[in-house]
Formats: C-alpha cells, sequence, structure tokens
C-alpha cells in the first residue's frame, strides 16, 4: 500500500520548488493557490505548504481538510498555536494573522470551496471532525513587498 503522507510531502515540495521558481505562474495547476508559511509549534522552524484559496474581501480563506484525515493538518495547528503567518501570492509576499471563520463565513465560502475543488466535500463526508475554513488577514499594509525588491 502506498503511504499516502509520503505522497502528499513528495508532491507538496514539487509544488513549492515550480511554484517559486515561476514567481506562481506554474504550480497552480489552474486553480489559485498560494505557499502559507508557518512556524512549527514543536519545532520553531518555518513550514511551507501550496493551500488551494480564495479572495475575500480583503483576506484569503483557505481550507483545513488534511485530506479528511481525522486528524487536523499540521499547519493549522501552528496557526492556532501562533496565528502570524506569511503567505506568498505569486511574486507578493504578505504577513498574515489567522483566524477560524466564523460559522456565517464558513456558510458562504464552503460551497465555494466545493465549487473550486469538489474533493473538498468527499473530505467532509470521510472525516467526522468539521473542516475548518481558516481566513488569513493581512497583518499591516507593510507587510506586502514583493520578491523582486528582495
Amino acid at each position: 500500500m502506498v503511504n499516502i503522507r509520503f505522497l502528499i510531502r513528495v508532491f507538496s515540495l514539487a509544488h513549492r520548488v515550480l511554484y517559486r521558481a515561476s514567481g506562481g505562474f506554474i504550480g497552480g495547476f489552474g486553480a489559485k493557490v498560494l505557499l502559507l508559511t508557518t512556524v512549527g509549534r514543536k519545532s520553531g522552524k518555518s513550514r511551507t505548504i501550496p493551500l488551494l484559496y480564495l479572495a475575500n474581501d480583503s483576506s484569503w480563506a483557505i481550507v483545513a481538510s488534511n485530506g479528511g484525515d481525522v486528524r487536523h493538518p499540521a499547519w493549522w495547528l501552528n496557526l492556532k498555536a501562533n496565528p502570524v503567518a506569511t503567505i506568498h501570492l505569486r511574486r507578493v509576499l504578505q504577513r498574515v494573522r489567522a483566524r477560524e471563520a466564523s460559522a456565517s463565513e464558513q456558510s458562504d465560502l464552503w460551497p465555494r470551496f466545493v465549487k473550486m475543488h469538489s474533493g473538498y466535500q468527499t473530505y467532509q463526508q470521510r472525516t467526522k471532525r468539521k473542516i475548518p475554513v481558516v481566513i488569513l488577514e493581512p497583518e499591516t499594509d507593510a507587510g506586502i513587498a514583493s520578491l523582486a525588491e528582495r
């Protein structure tokens, strides 16, 4: 049997490399993808993962699905421990603060995520936990930096 966690790690690594090398133009595979960097709650090390997102007014929304696993993804646990993170959108880095979507926000955003990627509905059916929608709000306008400026 194939170890799904191993495959996710390999795919995630390839995705990050393609995304960064192309300035976000390759790696989205036709979808809106950002790179989320959190600080590991146990290790203290930076951890980066590609995630589908929806633009939501002046913020971004992501889904903590973990493929329908019974456990939350590590990045969501990291954000719960330290909600400040960085997102990489194409060639722009943005400091953000994460929070779980309110019930109202979740009911508005969830159907949009399912429309974007029908797998989310399958993931929710696969697990008993309520899959959180996470809102990433800009930390400050000063947090925006073009990678070309770095």
